[in-house]
């Protein structure tokens, strides 16, 4: 039934228990009370409807490279009045034209080479395709969809990219006080930063780390691939 959802470009998990996703996400809102969430590697919409049933009640800002999976995220944000989807587009550190890998599960889509250890982790995660995107730098598309003032709340999920996704938000972060942020255990992305770099990274640019979900497992071993991390400004709280 997980391949199935995943197929369908959802990710289906138990909740309610201390350290689900939900739980915890609901905990870390709490304490970073963010009025806007800027959604990068949105999907269909997965995250931003956690969003909503952790009863965060501000703006969300979804952004996504692949059309057809745009496409669909619109269609969710569309009854939402809050919340905005970007034009379609990659987040990155420089602005141009790349080709973006699209998985058959959609959720493992990247710019980057997928590597042997996550496909035999997760084989519905194949590439299928490569589709043509324009590269744009959060600093330069943020400011139409950044209200005027409040808590900024960042989450980047694009399967490795994530450090070239802040390289290009350096004027952006000023004003972000939390960030979720994949993190990837085992290097599951050819060219993609390691756990420790990703750790320093955020370090350096006056975050620290609040709290951990664990979220993509070998099944067969039960080993520990990536995880989301949480992490607040030194001076959020």
């Amino acid at each position: 039934m997980q391949n199935l959802f995943r197929r369908l470009g959802w990710d289906v998990r138990r909740v309610g228990y201390p350290s689900s996703e939900e739980v915890l996400l609901k905990q870390f809102l709490t304490v970073a009370r963010p009025n806007v969430v800027f959604d990068v590697g949105a999907n269909v919409g997965q995250y931003g409807l956690s969003l909503r049933k952790c009863g965060f009640e501000g703006r969300i800002v979804s952004f996504e490279a692949v059309a057809s999976v745009h496409a669909r995220l619109s269609a969710v944000a569309a009854r939402d009045h809050d919340w905005l989807v970007a034009p379609c587009c990659a987040l990155g550190r420089t602005t141009g034209e790349s080709n973006i890998n699209v998985a058959a599960n959609s959720v493992s889509s990247s710019l980057l080479p997928m590597r042997d250890a996550h496909l035999q982790a997760s084989p519905d995660s194949a590439y299928i395709a490569r589709k043509a995107v324009r590269v744009e730098r959060l600093d330069d598309v943020a400011q139409p969809l950044l209200p005027d003032g409040g808590r900024l709340f960042l989450k980047v999920d694009t399967q490795g990219y994530e450090e070239e996704v802040l390289a290009g938000a350096k004027l952006l972060l000023k004003r972000v006080s939390a960030m979720q942020l994949e993190l990837s255990v085992v290097p599951l992305y050819q060219g993609a930063p390691d756990l420790r770099r990703m750790l320093e990274l955020c370090e350096n640019l006056g975050f620290r780390l609040h709290g951990l979900i664990p979220g993509f497992f070998e099944e067969k071993t039960g080993r520990l691939l990536q995880m989301d991390g949480f992490f607040l400004r030194d001076s959020a709280v």
